[in-house]
């Protein structure tokens, strides 16, 4: 009997756990892959991780790797040091990286150096920002992928740019839409009863990114911003333990004490979709935040200069505002005070791109 294909899965990010549950389910379609999963603990504490394994219905994973926090030498470094003896013994026959952040890179690094195929999902994304570290962190693993599933059309042109073959690109959709339209239905009104709040009567917030939380100016301006806007309308904050250890070590947690600012500790991803879904908009600069509010039909006020997510603006669903106290301020205003816009729907944002994604490795990967 011909033994299982080895589909060895690495996240390590509250954003990879969301996009591997769908995969996994595909799996179980297939009795002759073998899936194993490894977390290399880059978000370690019980709110970042675990939650979202059980909320998720992630298996277990086979292999953590305990990396922890640390600067991005130090983790990709650590990642890389613990993955390699997990691969020598398991010997896939495909290695899957998600998404952009250090694990991603490591993975895909360790993959490449003990010559084994290498998948990458959300490949082709790019903010143009050669600061951000996860833009490095795509650029490098795109150039060493064997397989880049994509999320659309625009991505895909990203790659053809940088000179990489076409016969190795897949458009495939958003990974994401399939936990999410998978889930929705799960997202009742509990959390918005436990927080006293009403339908499309508050805002959502969440700031977690580095270059904007590692500068007191720049964090105060934000939460200044945010201040004031909760003066008229309530903003629910589920704030990342980043941020918050940033709050108090800038001694600026009187900001946090406005009012209408509902600051709690980070939610689950089902308590996430049903307070956004339900906000008037959503104030974010997460990545992950602005494609969701697409799917929901959300208006999005990203506190970026750049996104990766070019596609969202495309759709109406999303704005770059910056992190300007007064830019931030009057784009809340304006979305307040306009009516709903359409939001366009996304060509192959679906639910479906597990499929496509299993569909087409086990293929490619079972005729070698």
């Amino acid at each position: 009997m011909k033994n299982k294909l080895k589909f060895l899965v690495v996240v390590g990010a509250r954003p990879n756990f969301i996009k591997i549950a769908p995969l996994f389910e595909e799996f179980k379609k297939y009795k002759s892959i073998k899936p194993i999963l490894v977390h290399t603990g880059q978000h370690y504490d019980f709110e970042m991780s675990q939650v979202f394994f059980d909320g998720l219905r992630i298996p277990k994973p086979n292999y953590n790797l305990g990396v922890g926090s640390g600067s991005h030498g130090v983790q990709t470094a650590k990642t890389m040091l613990k993955l390699e003896p997990v691969v020598l013994k398991e010997k896939p026959d495909i290695i899957v990286v998600v998404g952009d952040v250090n694990s991603t890179i490591a993975a895909a690094l360790v993959a490449k150096k003990l010559n084994i195929p290498l998948a990458h999902i959300e490949a082709g994304m790019r903010s143009y920002d050669s600061n951000m570290p996860e833009e490095i962190n795509r650029i490098l693993t795109d150039q060493i992928s064997d397989f880049l599933f994509v999320t659309s059309e625009s991505d895909k042109k990203n790659l053809l740019r940088e000179g990489i073959d076409s016969k190795k690109i897949f458009i495939v959709g958003n990974i994401m839409t399939d936990t999410l339209l998978k889930m929705i239905n799960k997202a009742t009104g509990k959390i918005l009863e436990k927080l006293s709040l009403k339908k499309n009567n508050y805002a959502f917030l969440t700031i977690h990114r580095a270059e904007n939380t590692n500068k007191k100016e720049i964090l105060k301006g934000i939460l200044e911003a945010i201040s004031r806007i909760s003066e008229r309308i309530p903003i629910v904050f589920p704030i990342h333990p980043r941020t918050k250890k940033n709050v108090e070590e800038f001694g600026i947690e009187t900001i946090l004490k406005s009012q209408g600012l509902i600051t709690i500790p980070p939610v689950s991803y089902i308590d996430s979709i049903g307070l956004m879904k339900n906000a008037i908009f959503v104030l974010t600069d997460s990545g992950g935040i602005q494609h969701e509010t697409a799917i929901l039909g959300v208006p999005c006020l990203t506190l970026r200069k750049n996104t990766e997510w070019s596609i969202t603006i495309k759709s109406g669903s999303n704005r770059l505002i910056g992190v300007s106290k007064v830019k931030i301020i009057k784009a809340v205003f304006d979305v307040i005070g306009r009516k709903k816009k359409r939001i366009k729907t996304i060509k192959y944002w679906d639910g479906k791109t597990s499929q496509r994604i299993v569909r087409l490795l086990y293929k490619k990967i079972n005729a070698r």
